[in-house]
């Protein structure tokens, strides 16, 4: 009896363990990373390629979508009739999910082949006349889109090298580029003609590029890749251009983007690009502006100044600042100000641009604003025109070469002479450089020309000042002599 139950033991456990067994097999292949790349595929025996089937729910309804996708050549969209084309495509689509391993160009030559020829093919499907794509066909080709483009990205390269960020120029790093680009261009030109084809209607179009396919498209911009941000750039615009429901959306997603700039990762690839963006974007705003636009200008805008990586993406703010002053002259008092409260003190290469870009400002101010802030915007100018600095000297001194800021001066001049003459002359006494003294007798003589009765009153109380200045250097002079004497008659 105890014979049979052992035996009857020894049965139950050997079939448990072959269910085990099959549920884990031994030959799964684990592909493990030191970074995050996108998901590669591994070849199958017979040369094609697979990647982990999609979750049911992202699948479409056809028994053609069940099976994992593999790369495989397939009959041409214009050869098949118009009735098996929307299926055929969707077959496209769902096959150039598969991802290819791009380190290493001897492996899967083939299976990158067949999927860039088909990209490519499928681009020109979209851009030809017939090339009418219907509502589960945008789906397939949207979830396409999001599993080649929406991923890790690589980390940055302070943060590989554990250098701090503070101690990294931009302008010098070299920019990581990614390898399996050739697929990645063409899936973004995809998208591209996606958003632009005519014959897609917004309100079809609204279900697949969602608040969150924006969103992730948004967090892309960090992406160390030139080439690719400057596709995210041209889609993003696009897409805010054409589905109008987006753009509040859109305007709110980068601003925060700027946030999260200046006060958490101070991490500036894609700045440029998304400025450049907002820049078409102010330009199309209607006039009066929103209190919302002027809210962002001063909260969002206007503080990308302080960042000590302006360089990299300066020209682009001083163009979105240039164009609040143009759609709103009442903007003029506010954006000089923000640019003197963010003027650099020891940084003389930022000191150059922000005198550049105060000039483009100045070039669009009205007189009555520029009455507002004349003061406090000399003064700084000032301090630029004795800078032992000869380019921030020479730059401010550029400024009389404006004619326009030349026509608000002599209309303050009563203010403006007095606060600028003193620099003027300490420039013609002792600047080392020969440029900037001559163009500070050149500026002199202009203020002479404009008005030489308010000149020389203005000469007049120099020399007074100066004279007082001595005066009180002589008195500080006796009075240390009256102490060292005293003090020696002490010590004796």
């Amino acid at each position: 009896m105890f014979n049979k139950i052992k035996k009857l033991s020894q049965k139950k456990f050997n079939k448990s363990d072959q269910h085990n067994q099959d549920n884990n097999p031994t030959n799964t292949n684990v592909v493990r990373s030191s970074r995050t790349t996108p998901t590669t595929a591994s070849p199958l025996p017979n040369g094609e390629s697979q990647t982990p089937a999609p979750s049911p729910s992202q699948t479409p309804n056809h028994p053609m979508f069940t099976s994992t996708p593999t790369l495989e050549v397939l009959p041409l969209l214009k050869d098949v009739s118009s009735s098996d084309r929307p299926l055929l495509f969707m077959k496209k689509a769902h096959m150039c999910s598969c991802q290819c391993d791009f380190s290493d160009t001897l492996i899967m030559p083939r299976e990158k082949e067949i999927k860039r020829q088909t990209l490519l093919e499928l681009v020109d499907f979209l851009h030809s006349s017939s090339g009418k794509v219907n509502e589960t066909m945008q789906s397939e080709l949207i979830r396409m889109v999001s599993a080649n483009i929406f991923r890790s990205l690589p980390p940055a390269h302070y943060e590989n090298t554990g250098a701090p960020p503070e101690g990294n120029d931009p302008e010098e790093e070299e920019p990581y580029l990614e390898p399996w680009w050739p697929h990645l261009q063409l899936v973004y030109e995809l998208l591209l003609r996606y958003v632009v084809s005519s014959e897609i209607e917004p309100k079809t179009a609204k279900k697949f590029i969602s608040h969150t396919f924006v969103s992730r498209l948004l967090d892309l911009f960090d992406s160390e890749d030139p080439r690719e941000r400057e596709y995210l750039k041209t889609v993003l615009h696009r897409i805010y251009g054409k589905f109008i429901f987006h753009r509040p959306f859109i305007r709110c997603s980068v601003y925060n983007i700027f946030y999260k700039f200046l006060y958490e990762t101070e991490r500036c690839i894609g700045i440029g690009e998304l400025l450049e963006i907002l820049g078409s974007v102010i330009n199309g705003f209607t006039v009066p502006m929103r209190e919302e636009h002027r809210l962002y200008l001063v909260k969002a805008i206007l503080p990308l100044h302080k960042s000590k990586s302006i360089s990299v993406y300066h020209q682009q703010l001083s163009y979105c600042v240039v164009q609040f002053v143009e759609k709103d002259y009442k903007l003029a008092d506010t954006v000089i100000r923000g640019l003197l409260k963010y003027w650099p003190l020891t940084n003389c290469n930022k000191e150059v641009l922000f005198l550049g870009e105060l000039e483009e400002v100045l070039d669009v101010t009205e007189p009555s604003e520029f009455q507002h802030c004349v003061v406090p915007l000399f003064t700084q100018i000032g301090k630029c025109l004795n800078s032992a600095h000869f380019q921030v000297a020479e730059r401010a001194l550029f400024l009389w070469n404006n004619e326009h800021i030349v026509g608000l001066i002599a209309e303050n001049k009563d203010v403006i002479f007095s606060i600028i003459f003193e620099a003027l002359e300490k420039n013609m006494k002792g600047h080392w450089n020969q440029a900037v003294h001559g163009l500070s007798e050149n500026v002199r003589r202009m203020f002479m020309e404009m008005d030489n009765d308010l000149f020389e009153e203005c000469e007049k109380q120099y020399q007074e000042n100066e004279a007082k200045t001595w005066e009180l250097l002589e008195q500080r002079e006796m009075t240390w002599k009256r102490l060292e004497e005293a003090a020696s008659l002490v010590a004796n």
